[in-house]
């Protein structure tokens, strides 16, 4: 159990004004933080911009290390090539599919347009 003298003690130290700075001092630079990181992570701009330019040589060796590692991977390996090639040409597709129907659209407007006049 807790005895008198260590509640006493325990109160003494909640009634410290020094202890109490230091909390609202903590408190103060945990907002602080907050508000630079809700800052930077808005733009996209600027949390490239802080992963590529960190200034620790240690974090940028490894980031070196990690995407040379993705490049010899994607450039030797022929399943993955084969498999970014077939998203390409799908995505490439599906754009000329959509300047197709874009065309259409034009057309039909036109069309219209052209009927009522």
């Amino acid at each position: 159990m807790i005895s008198d003298t260590n509640l006493q003690n325990l109160d003494s130290i909640q009634d410290n004004p020094y202890i109490q700075q230091e909390k609202a001092n903590i408190g103060q630079a945990r907002e602080e933080q907050a508000n630079q990181q809700d800052k930077q992570s808005k733009n996209p701009k600027d949390v490239l911009s802080s992963f590529f330019n960190s200034g620790n040589t240690q974090q940028d060796f490894l980031k070196g290390a990690l995407i040379g590692a993705v490049a010899t991977f994607v450039l030797t390996n022929e399943d993955v090539q084969r498999a970014i090639f077939k998203g390409f040409a799908k995505f490439t597709s599906l754009l000329e599919m959509g300047l197709e129907e874009l065309k259409e659209r034009y057309e039909d407007a036109k069309a219209e347009v052209d009927s009522q006049q």
